[in-house]
């Protein structure tokens, strides 16, 4: 296929991306199952060529930017506070399941070598950073399950990815060592977050001397794919690299970055990871082909696999619920006994966590980077793409069910000291405070009447608004109303003002810049 042929493609894929969304979203479906069912459908189109998918240059491409835009969004203070509990999962969690998985598959296939095992373990065990966000932007959930979801699927591919290297090197070699991968990870993730602390240092120093804000968007795009190559260039944990770089820079972006510079930036940045994450669940659709090509066919695939895959599938979903339930009861136990503070999450809790496991780009480029000639690659194959479809497919339609069932609540331990009126009237007093100031000359005459005056009456109503949230909401919600339409009658004057030659192009963007701002505004108050 020529150069040619394949950007053609490319927008194809961008065009199926935008459709596919679209009737998702009259569907009532989650955009992923929607992505996933049309690249398999795109797939046997005929006339179509195959698309083989290139598991290394996957997970370079489309890994760092998505797990960087995760680790940016995060709260750092909440990923602090529950760190042993997302370690749990994330290293606890995948190491159980990889083990849980190789002794089924055993049992299933005793002539198989345990390597053999083990890395079909590995594949299947981390769920999916991109699943993951694909399903829980579509759910709301407590702080504690939110934060324990997100930080699991930041971690856990680096678990994922060292066990996975350690057992086809295994296979290679004849030798497994448990105590040497678990070894190996801890060195791997120590190197990875020791890089990401220095690339995202550097980067906090550059932006802060770069002073152009397209410069400082392109050099922040950079940054994901600079950490992650350098953390494999240097044989340490790049993905551990490029959650720790992102962290800092997520800490650090209030205040070297601009208010300019973060609004074009997070609208850039935002097209990009939705493009991205579209695009991971078109390939993985895509990629069907040739995992039934490679098992023999459909007919040969159901007769001669379907029964142990589902075996497989089952123990999944089986270890996940065991790990978190029992981590759970540890939890109880030592809260009961006074060694620990944390509260467990319950049955319902711990059920939608458990749930929530969902595999995706991460399983199936480990698969597919199977070397030729591997024991049973294409059973490894059709498991893998089995648990990918299974757990979108189905889990991630029910999860919403799920927690709708549990009827989950904030802790309180979760809940903020200060509401967001609060914050605004804490606020809106730092700003009184800076005008009193700054209003007189040095003689004490007074220099900004109307802005002293202004700052003084929106502390007071910010104030007695936070004192009578509820009461105040529907009369600010009719107000805003008003102003959009407002913005809109306004909007409709200057594009005839521009229509009709009475102002240039320069004024038209200048004006229409200013209603743009005053509307978000407004939608921002009216959220």
């Amino acid at each position: 296929m020529d150069g040619t042929h394949l950007f053609e493609l490319v927008i194809a894929m961008f065009l199926a991306i935008i459709a596919l969304h679209y009737a998702a979203h009259r569907l009532g479906l989650p955009p992923s199952v929607a992505l996933l069912a049309g690249g398999a459908t795109l797939a046997f189109l005929p006339g179509l060529p195959a698309i083989t998918v290139n598991p290394e240059l996957v997970l370079v491409i489309f890994l760092p930017p998505l797990l960087l835009d995760g680790a940016w969004s995060i709260a750092v203070e909440r990923l602090r506070r529950h760190m042993v509990g997302i370690a749990s999962l994330a290293v606890g969690a995948v190491f159980f399941t990889c083990a849980v998985v190789a002794v089924v598959t055993h049992l299933l296939f005793p002539s198989l070598p345990w390597a053999a095992c083990a890395a079909l373990g590995a594949i299947v065990s981390p769920p999916d950073a991109v699943s993951a966000r694909a399903v829980l932007e579509r759910v709301r959930l407590p702080r504690r399950l939110q934060i324990l979801l997100e930080g699991e699927s930041l971690l856990n591919d680096a678990s994922g990815l060292v066990l996975f290297r350690f057992a086809v090197a295994a296979v290679a070699t004849g030798t497994f060592s448990s105590v040497g991968a678990v070894g190996n990870f801890l060195l791997l993730a120590v190197g990875g977050a020791v890089v990401g602390v220095v690339v995202g240092a550097a980067w906090v120093k550059f932006v802060r001397r770069l002073g152009d804000e397209y410069l400082i968007i392109a050099a922040t795009t950079l940054l994901a794919w600079i950490s992650y190559l350098l953390g494999e260039l240097l044989h340490v944990s790049g993905v551990i690299a490029t959650v720790t770089t992102g962290l800092i820079a997520t800490w650090h972006q209030h205040t070297v970055l601009s208010a300019a510079t973060r609004m074009r930036g997070t609208s850039f940045w935002t097209v990009m990871v939705f493009l991205m994450e579209a695009a991971v669940f078109i390939l993985i659709g895509l990629s069907l082909r040739d995992v039934v090509e490679r098992g023999g066919g459909f007919g040969t695939v159901v007769a001669t696999m379907g029964l142990p895959a589902i075996a497989i599938l089952v123990t999944l979903v089986v270890a996940r619920f065991a790990w978190v339930f029992g981590s759970d009861l540890v939890i109880k136990f030592c809260t009961a006994s006074g060694l620990a503070r944390t509260q467990p999450l319950g049955v319902g809790g711990a059920t939608v966590l458990s749930w929530a496991g969902v595999r995706g780009v991460v399983t199936l480029a480990l698969a597919l980077s199977l070397p030729e000639g591997f024991p049973s690659r294409d059973f490894i194959l059709v498991t893998s793409f089995a648990a990918i479809l299974a757990t979108v497919l189905v889990q991630g339609t029910t999860l919403g069910r799920v927690i709708a069932w549990a009827k989950l609540t904030e802790h309180d331990a979760e809940k903020a000291r200060l509401t967001m009126s609060e914050a605004e009237a804490a606020m809106a007093q730092a700003q009184l405070t800076t005008i009193q100031s700054l209003a007189y000359d040095a003689e004490g005459k007074l220099i900004h009447p109307r802005l002293l005056e202004q700052y003084q009456r929106r502390a007071t109503a910010i104030v007695d608004y936070a004192a009578r949230t509820e009461h105040y909401v529907p009369v600010l919600h009719a107000h805003f109303d008003v102003v959009l339409e407002a913005v809109a009658s306004g909007r409709r004057e200057l594009i005839r003002l521009h229509r009709a030659g009475e102002i240039d192009d320069e004024t038209l963007q200048e004006l229409e810049r200013d209603l743009d701002l005053e509307e978000l505004s407004a939608i921002s108050a009216k959220a």
